[in-house]
């Protein structure tokens, strides 16, 4: 007797865009498993969204804005929807007195702000203006250059390649595959990084020379000071914040 249950590969994920009808400005790529439940992903996207599961309505929408369907069954699986990579879950909030109605969570103007005096500010050991002014500076450019370049060669020389790292902006997680100099990307030295998720150029090619190889869409070549962090950093489950 055929098995009624929906067969998927072991690698079922889809990227999606996460939006929301009362957050305007809220956009976040998400990977997650076709065999999850709606119900599951509502849960979850609680987090994200400040919107509680029982106001929460789920959409289905393509890559150009236009809905396929509205997730309405908590118990069918992702995959009864057939979403694509790219595709888009809106949320939308059916409570008119949700924490994110009103537009305060994304209007600065609504939120009291604290300023500190000048004096105050220079009395810190330690702020920005005080860093800055360390900072100006005093040699030539030559000499400058020549400072820089020892700076991202020291910086180069913490970083190796098999190290976990994040890369700013963004804290995306992946892992060094290249390190050194690229003169045919410009000066100086640079970081090649093979990312967790689809969020990079290319496959470790760029202007035809082969840097590192990875997956089409993983990889990335930054400048050293982008890698904030090296350690031994698992991969992101896009869940594990309950941040926006």
């Amino acid at each position: 007797m055929a098995s009624s249950k929906l067969q998927l590969p072991a690698d079922d994920s889809v990227l999606l865009l996460v939006t929301h009808s009362n957050l305007s400005t809220f956009a976040a790529d998400i990977r997650v498993s076709q065999q999850t439940t709606v119900e599951a992903l509502k849960d979850k996207l609680w987090r994200k969204t400040g919107t509680a599961v029982a106001s929460m309505r789920l959409q289905l929408r393509d890559d150009t804005g236009a809905k396929i369907a509205d997730l309405d069954d908590d118990a069918a699986p992702l995959a009864a929807y057939a979403p694509y990579n790219g595709y888009r879950i809106h949320v939308v909030d059916l409570d008119p007195s949700s924490l994110t109605s009103g537009g305060w969570l994304e209007d600065t103007s609504l939120v009291d702000k604290y300023k500190m005096s000048d004096e105050a500010y220079d009395k810190l050991d330690t702020n920005f203006r005080k860093f800055k002014e360390k900072m100006v500076p005093k040699n030539s450019p030559s000499e400058d250059k020549e400072q820089l370049e020892k700076h991202m060669e020291e910086l180069c020389s913490k970083i190796k390649v098999g190290d976990r790292c994040e890369v700013e902006p963004g804290a995306k997680r992946g892992t060094v595959k290249f390190v050194g100099r690229a003169e045919a990307l410009g000066r100086g030295f640079w970081v090649g990084v093979q990312y967790d998720e689809p969020l990079g150029k290319h496959d470790g090619m760029v202007k035809g020379i082969r840097f590192f190889e990875c997956p089409q869409g993983h990889g990335a070549i930054v400048r050293p000071e982008k890698v904030k962090q090296v350690g031994d950093f698992p991969e992101r489950d896009p869940f594990e914040d309950d941040e926006i």
